[in-house]
């Protein structure tokens, strides 16, 4: 068993990681810490802390996920580190990719995950499986829009780590990573609807690769929308209806066109936070899974420091 300490008692933590943990094999809630103590006993860990710091000094605890904020993921993610923990973090796992970089200089021979959980999902596996059926992937068009309630959220302070980009434009830039299969772009134009706080409310970008392209948007204050549509030379795959977000009751379909018709495969319904959990604890305990690796992580907080320098608004002239 994969002893587990949450930081944080979140809504995401409440309704769907907690769950996940108690359902995986593998895996046990050990601990719980977050500022309201009745929030962390309700996600029913063995034991409950008065203080990250103290979980963090808990030998009960193998791993820790850390559901915080976004600007909080380094800091607590690097103290997990050097108390000898494992971690699984939430997305953004960091909010650049230089922050990438101290997390593998810490790192040593500890696990780091990004909880992209959309990754661990059978459909998303299966179009990656099928990519070389179309391939090679010549455009992808991803994106993810909702209307968010935006008085008092964190989603609206810069120095939280809000906006638009970091926030659902994650998943639709990783999505075009690997789809496209090609490191990072070698072009990249970009624009953002900006806040007078400072953040993005939505943001569009083209990506440029030599013989490749993809179109992403994110939007935080706009239409509910998710698509992901891969084109190849030979066809084109298409995850058909919230591809970054089905869960456990939410059967999917992915169709898949090569030029000779369009095969709709059904995907029964999954709880990948469950999938993740127990892949990423039986990982930890030597058994077999999949991980997010941590340069996947980097290069996608690499493309977003792109989009987001591209998107920067342009001093006009005359101006200072």
């Amino acid at each position: 068993m994969i002893r587990w300490g949450f930081l944080g008692a979140g809504s995401i933590a409440a309704a769907a990681l907690a769950p996940a943990v108690h359902a995986a094999d593998g895996a046990v809630l050990q601990a719980a810490a977050a500022r309201d103590p009745q929030r962390a006993a309700a996600l029913g860990p063995v034991t409950t802390h008065p203080s990250y710091d103290a979980l963090l000094a808990d030998d009960e605890v193998d791993a820790v996920y850390v559901s915080l904020s976004n600007e909080a993921h380094l800091p607590w993610t690097l103290a997990a580190l050097a108390a000898g923990k494992h971690v699984l973090c939430e997305k953004p796992l960091c909010l650049t990719a230089a922050e990438v970089d101290q997390i593998a200089a810490a790192r040593g021979d500890l696990l780091v995950v990004e909880a992209s959980w959309y990754r661990w999902h059978p459909r998303v596996r299966l179009a990656q499986q099928r990519l070389a059926q179309i391939g090679p992937v010549e455009h992808v068009t991803a994106g993810f829009t909702f209307a968010g309630q935006l008085d008092g959220n964190y989603r609206m302070d810069p120095a939280r780590g809000g906006g638009a980009l970091y926030d659902v434009g994650h998943y639709a830039v990783s999505a075009a990573l690997w789809a496209v299969g090609r490191g990072l772009p070698t072009d990249v134009a970009a624009r953002a609807r900006w806040a007078d706080g400072g953040v993005d409310l939505a943001t569009e970008a083209v990506l440029d690769w030599d013989g490749a392209s993809a179109e992403v948007r994110a939007g935080i204050d706009e239409g509910l929308g998710q698509w992901l549509v891969i084109t190849g030379r030979r066809g084109e795959l298409e995850l058909r209806d919230a591809p970054y977000t089905s869960w456990k009751d939410d059967a999917t379909e992915l169709w898949v066109s090569d030029g000779s018709g369009t095969e709709r495969i059904a995907v029964p319904a999954t709880d990948a936070y469950r999938v993740m959990v127990q892949e990423v604890s039986s990982v930890l305990a030597g058994g077999p899974g999949w991980v997010l690796p941590l340069e996947q992580s980097r290069e996608t907080a690499a493309c977003l420091d792109l989009i987001r320098a591209a998107a920067q608004p342009k001093l006009t002239r005359g101006s200072s």
